[in-house]
């Protein structure tokens, strides 16, 4: 109960610094008050009972107040209560603790600011008020008082000092726990977007190219359906095996959204050169005539490497199946030059007429999935008519997979 309290009342206290200084000029001015009523050099030692003179108590109320201000303006507190403080060390009598105060204002300054200054203001206040204290007073230098003006005026000082460096220190552990949180959320937050990016350029490829087959086999089932019905079945057939292969595909791609510990995780492998035989099928069975050549010498690639080599060529035939023409001829390359390896898709319909920078999303697609990967990758017309593609891989990914 009594730790809730507390609690609550610093929160208040530290939410309104003005009630807290006025609260504390209150208690320095009841200390002083009575500390004046006490003689440290009665016969008997310490005694209670005299009283302290008018001037003593109009510069105790003076240095109070003053302290009220001790936040917004340190250094001007600090020197009033140290004039007020001289003032009283030079003609006071009986002698109050007004230096009370000046303490108080030198550890405010230490506090709030940097220690250089810290070092000047207080060697320069321990100075003058100890030595008007053992030059002006009626005591002897040597007093017990005046050596415990130069000891609480240091004390002030380096505890100020003291409290300015714990700040400081924690301020900058917070900055830095900030900064890194802020770290950790743009880096999960960039991890994100480009595994969005991955996966949208996964479901481009596959159903880009399962729905340009789709349509052109239901356009040929059409146009044969009453003529040649023998013809429009083999047609639907294609069209049948096509959607099922792009519910695979995608059934895979969006299964890696799961949890590793959702039920039906995808186990089926993904696509590389071993299927590069069944995707040329797809695309034959269509009516696009293609042809191979691998001079690979079946290199074992990086499951990355791989994936990529398998997409450019299946953008790379989509793109020729949707705009080369009814008649266009396709020939794939994939050739081992030293560490690369190398994929070419030439055809020769009128080209692909897209946008001006020379692609749609599936170009774009292209280079960005090889650029991740160290690559390059180029697309465009051919001189003597037609469209090529070429893209150059390295064996060893910059993820780190080896061959």
């Amino acid at each position: 109960m009594l730790v809730t309290l507390f609690a609550r009342a610093r929160r208040w206290l530290t939410a309104h610094p003005l009630a807290f200084d006025s609260g504390l000029a209150s208690a320095v001015f009841v200390c002083m008050l009575i500390g004046s009523f006490v003689e440290p050099h009665g016969p008997y030692g310490p005694t209670f009972g005299r009283a302290p003179g008018a001037l003593s108590v109009v510069l105790m109320v003076l240095v109070s107040a003053v302290l009220v201000l001790r936040r917004r303006s340190p250094m001007v507190v600090l020197a009033a209560t140290s004039g007020l403080s001289l003032v009283e060390l030079i003609t006071g009598e009986p002698r109050a603790p007004v230096v009370m105060s000046a303490v108080i204002a030198l550890y405010t300054v230490a506090a709030r600011t940097d220690r250089p200054t810290t070092w000047r203001v207080g060697l320069l206040t321990m100075t003058v008020l100890t030595a008007a204290a053992m030059l002006s007073g009626p005591l002897p230098w040597y007093a017990q008082e005046n050596l415990g003006i130069f000891a609480w005026t240091g004390m002030a000082a380096a505890g100020g000092d003291a409290v300015r460096s714990r700040r400081a220190f924690v301020d900058a552990i917070r900055e830095r726990a900030e900064r890194a949180e802020r770290t950790r959320e743009e880096e999960a937050r960039r991890r994100v977007a480009e595994e969005r990016l991955r996966i949208a350029r996964e479901l481009h490829d596959v159903v880009a190219h399962h729905i340009a087959l789709v349509n052109v086999q239901a356009g040929v089932a059409a146009h044969v359906m009453d003529k040649r019905p023998d013809q429009a079945k083999e047609a639907l057939a294609h069209v049948r095996e096509a959607s099922r292969s792009a519910l695979g595909e995608l059934r895979s791609t969006v299964g890696l959204l799961r949890q590793s510990g959702d039920p039906e995780a995808p186990t089926e492998p993904a696509p590389g050169l071993a299927r590069l035989g069944e995707l040329l099928d797809t695309f034959r069975n269509a009516g696009l005539q293609v042809e191979v050549v691998r001079v690979d010498d079946g290199t074992p690639l990086p499951a990355s490497v791989d994936l990529a080599t398998y997409r450019v060529i299946q953008e790379a035939l989509t793109n020729v199946q949707k705009h080369a023409g009814a008649e266009a001829t396709a020939e794939v390359s994939v050739i081992r030059v030293g560490r690369q390896i190398e994929i070419t898709v030439l055809d020769d319909g009128p080209g692909f007429q897209g946008p001006p920078d020379g692609g749609g999303h599936g170009l774009l697609g292209m280079r960005e999935r090889v650029s991740a990967l160290g690559g390059s990758c180029t697309a465009g017309p051919r001189y003597q008519g037609g469209f090529r593609v070429h893209a150059t891989l390295p064996l060893r990914a910059l993820t780190g997979e080896r061959t």
